[in-house]
């Protein structure tokens, strides 16, 4: 009988080796899931982690075997990850989107929602799923679920591949980063960033052509603190020097409830502190500009950068003293008692915070206002999309403004009292 070569020889033992690590961490999962579940077999086997032989067990344990002791799975979470991605998970726990689901449960009326659009998931806790949570609050999403959504970097590295390309393009922000409140989405694809890119990604531009991705301006050299210097909401401390801007920040702190009628600080402050909801320190802020204006200067000159980002600090302060104007108009009824204020309101100011539980017609357009307009104003600007600026942003605010005025005034001669504008003068 002829010896095989010792290429043969080299080829068999090669093939043993991956047969081997494969069935380390596929058997017996993958004799099951091929059947169950084929798209997880694979992804897994598309992914680096597979490639790498990476067992089941590392990311789920060694506890479940079998149909019947499936609660006994792992999920992940980020400290998962974190063994492998230390500093990835530590930049992620320090950002915006590891405070996200924080932000979302501080909320005031969050509570008041149906659990399948926050705990399980549907709707805003769709997206605020990012955020870390606590053991407490992982016990409790198991039980409404098998415990899904605490994996947190599976929302922009989707399981089982857990794709760093994938994550690098836009499209990965795009479930998230669109709609009523936050349209960057919209904003940027709409732009000329946005659209050289897509055109880069259709191979009618070069690879090599300049393009930026959300990934590029918010995620620094892969920094996963995804931060900026203005922040969701656009308030900061400390206060500008400019005393009309000053007055109408205090307006909307006060409406935010973060700052109390006499301008002190409120305990809703620290929520704001614990979620960084907002830079409260000149030097927080100066940092992610100065982030950002590095980022720009790769393709636009120092003169440019700094007149357009200047640009967007402009609209917030117009923004600012439309929504101020709005708010002390709805502030004036609470106070005249014309506009009976809602229970769980803890200064005579309209809560912003309420979102759409707001009880009347004018505290739901002034949230409209406030939430939806007021941003893409100033996101529309920093986003270089005109319409959204100026259509769905300023334009929409100055509508929603006019008609607050007219509605006050309708409610204050319905009450026999003097109207709006003499009111306010």
């Amino acid at each position: 009988m002829k010896k095989p070569s010792l290429l043969l020889l080299l080829i068999l033992s090669i093939a043993a080796i991956v047969a081997n690590q494969h069935a380390g961490f596929a058997a017996p999962c993958v004799d099951c899931h091929k059947v169950s579940n084929p798209s997880i077999v694979s992804d897994h086997q598309l992914s680096k982690h597979g490639k790498a032989g990476f067992k089941c067990s590392v990311c789920h344990g060694d506890q479940h075997s079998s149909a019947s002791d499936v609660a006994n799975a792992k999920i992940p979470t980020p400290d998962t990850c974190a063994v492998c991605h230390d500093e990835r998970v530590k930049q992620y726990k320090a950002g915006k989107h590891g405070f996200a689901w924080a932000a979302m449960k501080a909320m005031p009326t969050m509570h008041w929602q149906p659990s399948v659009l926050i705990d399980e998931m549907k709707g805003c806790g769709g997206c605020h799923k990012i955020g870390m949570k606590t053991d407490e609050e992982i016990k409790a999403l198991r039980k409404t679920s098998p415990g899904f959504g605490i994996a947190s970097c599976d929302a922009c590295h989707t399981r089982h591949t857990f794709s760093a390309e994938e994550a690098r393009q836009p499209q990965a922000c795009q479930t998230c980063h669109m709609g009523f409140d936050h349209p960057q989405w919209e904003m940027y694809s709409s732009s000329k960033h946005g659209v050289r890119y897509m055109l880069k990604q259709n191979k009618v531009l070069p690879p090599d052509t300049a393009a930026p991705t959300c990934q590029n301006c918010h995620m620094q050299n892969g920094n996963h603190e995804v931060r900026t210097a203005w922040g969701f909401l656009a308030v900061r401390l400390p206060m500008p020097d400019d005393i009309i801007w000053k007055q109408d920040r205090t307006t909307i702190l006060q409406a935010l409830g973060v700052l109390d009628p006499a301008g002190n600080a409120t305990k809703r402050l620290d929520v704001v502190k614990g979620a960084q909801l907002a830079r409260l320190t000149q030097e927080d802020w100066q940092k992610e500009r100065d982030k950002m204006s590095a980022t720009c200067k790769q393709c636009h000159s120092a003169n440019f950068v700094k007149s357009e980002l200047g640009k967007g600090d402009r609209i917030i302060k117009d923004a600012d003293h439309a929504i101020a104007e709005a708010i002390r108009i709805v502030a004036g009824l609470y106070k005249d008692k014309i506009l009976a204020k809602p229970q769980n309101y803890n200064y005579d100011f309209p809560d912003l915070l309420t979102f759409n539980d707001a009880p009347t017609p004018i505290e739901q357009r002034l949230f409209k206002m406030f939430l939806e307009q007021r941003n893409r104003t100033f996101m529309g600007t920093f986003h270089n999309s005109p319409d959204y600026a100026w259509w769905y942003g300023w334009s929409a605010m100055q509508e929603s403004l006019t008609e607050i005025k007219f509605m006050a005034e309708d409610m204050r001669r319905a009450a026999g009292k003097a109207p709006a504008k003499a009111a306010a003068k």
